[in-house]
């Protein structure tokens, strides 16, 4: 398997050194040479597959014998060891859900499976690798327990002060052992842009082996892709086109749906559901791109007002503005809107859906408006509910069910270090630390 830079498509590198990697040196962001259409008789024999074969399927066509099959099987076992449900509502609104691992978000899919594939590579290798991540929200988490523990690997990560929740934080926060956190004074944006300078610091990269665990990484892409494929398999088969909608804020999750469709899955359409960090829903609009400073709300894991797959998706159409809004309609939301639509699902459904997931609820149904017919809709729950407790009790008006594992963490202690936007302290940080 060979991968290129979205701003150099003429230098391939090979998969270990992409995962390693993270970011090109050239800032742009690495691309599969090719994505392989599976064979058709794997599309038309999902239902014979289990969730981990659909995921060893999928790698054995796209790394084309990069790892030997009987170690790419072990890899995608160890990862693969929680389900993706496919729930429905009614007739033509399905939902995806997407919290079932250890951190309860989807992102527990890509962080396992990259600690996997990093842990894999690694083998042999005495110099400790330092994982640096920046997180809205959910990513941190699940990084953070994705890599628990793995020898030979130690985990920084870097989230926006109170602008992700009480229970997020806590996630981030009290690991330790491995694990470490910074909290920092500014945005989202502003972590994201101290982890892609010290990829591009080059006086940093010669003393510390640095990678990311970001959607920045291919490896965090490939394994959501999986999930398209199972999902696509629980649906009943009425002969409905299948649009998905994904709550999006970096676009890792809808590039790997348009990954997946490039693989072979007949998806009809894709959906962009956003909040009012609309920089993407706005440009499939207009053609203009424009990114700008994030807004806070309440789904705050899609505040993110310049998403860095943007690049992966004008790739895979060619920077052609035509070709993107023929496969993806994009919509925005306010925050009232958003609760209205906890509200509406909980009453119309007795479905307790997180604030992300409203914000897909409300983009279906507005796609629904604008596109008389009849679809077979899946809109991706991408976390738990009780993440976002105060939020959606407050919403609902009533106490919700928190899951054991995020139960417990209520009372531990957070740890973790200070610092403002600036890039030098953050640096020394690094350097004092590793």
């Amino acid at each position: 398997m060979k991968l290129y830079s979205t701003k150099n498509t003429a230098k391939f590198v090979s998969l270990k050194e992409a995962v390693f990697k993270g970011l090109p040196e050239d800032n742009g962001l690495y691309m599969p040479e090719s994505l392989p259409r599976l064979p058709d008789s794997f599309i038309k024999n999902l239902k014979d597959y289990s969730f981990q074969d659909i995921g060893f399927e999928i790698c054995k066509h796209l790394f084309t014998g990069a790892i030997p099959e009987n170690d790419l099987r072990e890899i995608i076992e160890n990862s693969i060891t929680f389900p993706a449900p496919v729930v429905s509502l009614d007739d033509e609104t399905n939902i995806l859900e997407l919290f079932h691992g250890p951190s309860l978000a989807f992102k527990d899919f890509g962080a396992r499976f990259m600690a996997q594939l990093m842990s894999y590579f690694n083998r042999g290798d005495d110099r400790e690798l330092v994982i640096l991540v920046a997180t809205s929200g959910d990513t941190g988490g699940a990084v953070a327990a994705g890599f628990f523990k793995t020898p030979g690997i130690r985990v920084v990560i870097l989230y926006p002060s109170g602008k992700v929740s009480h229970l997020q934080e806590k996630q981030l926060t009290t690991l330790g052992e491995n694990v470490s956190a910074i909290e920092v004074d500014g945005t989202f944006d502003d972590c994201q842009a101290l982890v892609k300078k010290a990829f591009l610091d080059e006086n940093l990269t010669a003393k510390i082996r640095l990678s990311s665990a970001n959607s920045i990484n291919i490896a965090r892409l490939i394994p959501q892709s999986f999930y398209y494929f199972e999902a696509f398999k629980q649906l009943v088969d009425n002969g409905r086109p299948v649009v998905f909608c994904v709550p999006s804020g970096n676009f890792g999750n809808l590039t790997a749906g348009l990954f997946a469709k490039r693989m072979g899955l007949p998806i009809h359409r894709f959906i962009a559901a956003t909040n009012v960090n609309d920089v993407v829903p706005e440009y499939l609009k207009s053609g203009v791109y424009t990114p700008r400073p994030s807004v806070p709300t309440l789904s705050n894991a899609m505040d993110v007002g310049n998403p860095s797959n943007f690049a992966r998706m004008l790739d895979l159409y060619c920077s052609t503005w035509n070709n993107l809004k023929e496969e993806i309609s994009g919509y925005a939301f306010s925050d009232e809107e958003t609760m209205a639509a906890v509200r509406e699902v909980f009453e119309k459904y007795n479905y307790v859906i997180d604030p992300h997931g409203a914000v897909g609820y409300l983009a279906f149904r507005q796609f629904q408006k604008d596109n008389p017919g009849n679809f077979n809709g899946v809109i991706l729950e991408t976390a738990h509910p009780s993440k976002f407790l105060p939020d959606v009790e407050s919403i609902l008006q009533q106490k919700i069910d928190v899951p054991e594992r995020l139960a417990i963490l209520a009372n531990k202690e957070k740890r973790a270090k200070r610092l403002g936007v600036a890039y030098e302290p953050f640096k020394d940080w690094l350097l004092n630390e590793f």
